[in-house]
């Protein structure tokens, strides 16, 4: 089959994507020369009456979750219509910020629906790419025939509303999905029309092997590296150098915009009290942010061979001097005992707190092979089939989800037992949410939000809160 586009977006009911649902997905397919290729996609996903969504997010968006429940799919027929007819083999699917945000709510759809969370971005020729890094790539290197928005104080911004408008191209609502999908489509063009070389060169940045031509820890060399953990004022850019072995089979990278020199002395506990307190905390105590980071190899990165800065007045576009870079490069190199420290000092990461719950611990290891034909079954299964299925998990994760897979999309089929379980565990939930919710109302309220999305959520609210003290909600 020829390889595909499908851009996408997701407008969701808060920014976690273990806690937060997907309301709104739309998408369009294109082909590989961006000619859209059928209708695009815009439906509505049910919000399930164990979740409230946050009033900020509803504000933003406009979908209010009666909405959702009057014309949207449930989670298990949209997670069908996903596979079946989005991401299909050869499918490169495509976003803003889609790796880092969407794909993770994707992630956790599939998770929670007894679908394989990782193949639907891999196997059978398919594969991510996110736009943002490569306008931001882009804007640092190769900006001309493209106006770039900056922000009142003059700093630049890649906003996708602002880049549109600027360019003269529709966008008739940000923050509605099918608009931004549209908007994103659009930008991918000027890109492409602009920059074909670039654009093509980042396309392949899809695969694995590509960046580690680059980005090669055995025989380390300088590149140019566009990250949102870089600073506004280089253009989200700088030039980078692999250090050492991160998690997860990530490489860790050396911003050599800044000297290593001040931090060569410090032992790995105090790296890793630098890396891993917020800005604020840092601040205060006075300590200098170290200037080093993971680069994962699956998130296509937009990295650049150095040599790319030699033209088109490259190194000014990123504040660099060629002088610089080999200066702190060479102070790495000769200091092979602090690489050691680096590493160990990511190694101390503060673990995450641990999840209590089946739906958080989507990264907590993969399923146990004998479960896999058991989690197809469930996914497969009819409403009749599911009544009394009781598969012999080896995974307890997998018990907790069944009772919620059935409660939400099958709800007739759970018994009595069941329901006692998902009732105590959806009351829980909203219960422990409650609070900030009517807060969140409140504080709305006086800013002059829109009454009529105010008042949709305090009778969603109404409707499915478990029965709770009023002394206790923060009033």
């Amino acid at each position: 089959m020829a390889k595909t586009f499908f851009f996408y977006d997701l407008e969701t009911s808060g920014l976690n994507p273990r806690e937060d649902r997907i309301m709104q997905f739309a998408g369009q397919r294109t082909d590989m020369e961006l000619n859209p290729i059928g209708e695009p996609y815009d439906v509505l996903v049910a919000l399930n009456d164990d979740t409230l969504p946050s009033p900020e997010a509803i504000t933003v968006t406009g979908i209010t979750p009666q909405q959702t429940i009057q014309d949207g799919y449930t989670e298990a027929q949209f997670s069908t219509l996903l596979l079946d007819e989005v991401f299909t083999p050869d499918t490169i699917t495509v976003g803003f910020n889609s790796i880092r945000f969407d794909d993770e709510f994707i992630r956790a759809l599939f998770w929670r629906n007894f679908r394989d969370p990782y193949e639907w971005a891999y196997r059978d020729g398919r594969s991510r790419w996110d736009l943002l890094d490569v306008v931001r790539l882009t804007r640092a290197l190769r900006p001309d025939g493209i106006n770039w928005p900056v922000k009142e104080d003059g700093t630049p911004t890649n906003r996708l509303e602002l880049i549109t408008a600027l360019n003269g191209m529709t966008h008739e609502k940000a923050h509605d999905a099918l608009s931004d999908v549209v908007a994103l489509i659009q930008v991918a063009k000027l890109v492409r029309e602009r920059q074909p070389e670039l654009f093509n060169y980042l396309l392949k940045l899809r695969d694995k092997k590509a960046i580690m031509e680059i980005v090669d820890l055995d025989d380390p060399r300088p590149f140019v590296y566009a990250s949102g953990r870089y600073e506004n004022e280089y253009q989200k850019t700088t030039v980078a150098y692999p250090v050492g072995h991160g998690q997860n089979g990530a490489v860790l990278v050396w911003d050599l915009r800044y000297n290593p020199s001040p931090f060569i002395s410090l032992s790995s506990d105090e790296l890793a009290k630098r890396l891993f307190i917020s800005r604020v905390e840092r601040e205060a105590a006075g300590l200098e942010h170290v200037p080093v980071k993971p680069l994962q190899y699956n998130k296509a990165p937009a990295v650049a061979p150095l040599g790319v800065l030699g033209q088109h007045d490259g190194w000014q576009r990123v504040q660099l001097q060629p002088d610089t870079i080999t200066l702190h490069r060479d102070i790495l190199r000769k200091n092979p005992n602090f690489v050691r420290v680096i590493e160990e000092a990511f190694k101390k990461r503060p673990a995450f707190a641990e999840a209590s719950d089946a739906e958080a611990k989507l990264y907590d290891g993969f399923i146990p092979s004998g479960d896999k034909v058991h989690v197809q079954a469930v996914a497969h299964a009819s409403e009749g089939e599911l009544t009394n299925f009781a598969p012999p998990f080896q995974d307890e994760r997998l018990k907790e989800l069944l009772v919620r897979y059935k409660a939400r999309n099958f709800p007739r089929t759970l018994s009595q037992t069941e329901r006692g379980e998902w009732e105590s565990w959806r009351a829980a939930r909203i219960a422990t949410k409650l609070p900030d919710y009517l807060k969140s109302l409140s504080k709305l309220a006086t800013s002059g939000a829109d009454e009529y999305l105010l008042g949709e959520l305090t009778l969603w609210a109404e409707s499915i809160a478990p029965a709770y003290d009023e002394d206790q909600s923060g009033e």
